[in-house]
């Protein structure tokens, strides 16, 4: 039965799961597409163009912005980056659903934006500050002044969990990510989001006739 693609965000302080999670919603439904954000940074090695970024000139980025062709957008150290909008209504008038790995200035705009009405939105908590930081420090990328920076911050992210439709605690994995795939089965169900049933209840009622 056709339907209208969703906006999933997903946000989370740094080291709470959020990118983990996303691979493996992603894994169970390969129908899913992910917003490949558009940036003004130079490509690092092995980045390709439209996989990874698409990079873009910062006048062709503020073009875009001008426009209102990005959802949203922010500066980060000197550089532009933001999701496109084409990618993502072409996904939502095919019915697929696109995934943001925003933060939650980005979720924002988003849900400000003109496809704010098909937005959902889901915040990751850490189980405890105490794990986060573990987490953090046994991934073993970051220095010490990094992991406290990010620890800092996680403070000010955590703060605008109640701005999202849903707040899961990321204190088992697998069942954060079956919490994840009973979200999205039950948005996708919801009757506003189902463009055919009202054709598929007149013909079911004339079929009874």
């Amino acid at each position: 039965m056709e339907r209208t693609g969703l906006l999933i965000i997903l946000s989370s302080p740094s080291g709470a799961g959020k990118s983990t999670l996303a691979r493996r919603l992603m894994d169970w439904d390969d129908s899913l597409s992910f917003s490949v954000s558009a940036t003004t940074r130079s490509p690092r090695p092995g980045e390709v163009d439209g996989q990874h970024y698409h990079f873009t000139s910062a006048d062709d980025f503020r073009e875009l912005v001008r426009t209102d062709q990005m959802l949203e957008h922010a500066e980060v150290f000197g550089n532009l980056y933001g999701s496109p909008r084409a990618p993502v209504e072409a996904a939502m008038r095919a019915g697929r659903d696109t995934l943001f790995d925003v933060d939650w200035q980005g979720g924002q705009q988003i849900r400000a934006s003109a496809l704010g009405g098909h937005v959902v939105s889901i915040f990751v908590l850490p189980p405890s500050l105490p794990e986060l930081e573990r987490r953090l420090r046994t991934r073993g990328q970051d220095s010490d002044e990094v992991i406290a920076g990010r620890m800092a911050k996680s403070r000010g992210e955590i703060s605008h969990w109640a701005e999202y439709d849903y707040v899961l605690v990321n204190d088992d994995l697998d069942r954060t990510e079956a919490d994840l795939r009973a979200i999205l089965s039950a948005e996708r169900l919801r009757r506003n989001r189902r463009a055919g049933l009202g054709n598929f209840v007149k013909q079911l009622m004339e079929g009874d006739e």
